[in-house]
């Protein structure tokens, strides 16, 4: 009995050292664990936030760009005819939707479809406006009627999607 008495005596307080000694090791284990995620955290913020912003950026310069309004502008008198300024638009476009194609990586699928609608949506008004002038008829006609259509749906091709794309980046941030 005595030796049953002094065997607790040993484990009992051998015991509370090894539970103390468990805890200690585990709230330090915690606060590494949360010092290496906020670690984490502030390189992700630090690389990835930029470069998610870079992208949105260049995606709202291309619906800028592919604007009716700023397309027309920027590339009036480059063509004589109607059907050679239909052209020209549409390979702009194209060229612009390439040249910024990689940029859906850092964006939500949402968004990113909602940029694809605005670029078809202006290839189509493009095309229908086209198909109401004669192909040999000046390109300031072809211009002419992009805007008629523009002012018959009373909105922008590009304003849903560009409106997303700001809805986006300011989601990122709250």
């Amino acid at each position: 009995m005595e030796l049953l008495s002094d065997f607790l005596k040993l484990i009992v307080p051998a015991g509370l050292v090894l539970y103390g000694m468990y805890l200690t090791v585990k709230l330090l284990l915690e606060r590494e664990a949360d010092k290496h995620l906020f670690e984490v955290n502030t390189r992700y913020t630090d690389t990835v936030v930029p470069v998610r912003l870079q992208a949105y950026e260049r995606m709202v310069l291309f619906l800028e760009r592919i604007s009716p309004n700023n397309l027309l502008l920027r590339l009036s008198g480059s063509s004589t005819t109607a059907l050679e300024f239909q052209q020209r638009l549409l390979q702009e476009v194209r060229d612009e939707y390439n040249h910024n194609l990689s940029q859906q990586v850092y964006m939500s699928q949402e968004v990113w479809d909602q940029i694809q609608a605005a670029m078809n949506d202006v290839t189509t008004l493009i095309n229908q406006a086209s198909g109401d002038t004669r192909p040999d008829a000046p390109a300031l006609d072809l211009s002419k009627k992009i805007f008629e259509r523009i002012i018959e749906k009373d909105r922008l091709p590009t304003a849903n999607a560009l409106k997303a794309v700001k809805e986006e980046i300011q989601a990122m941030f709250m």
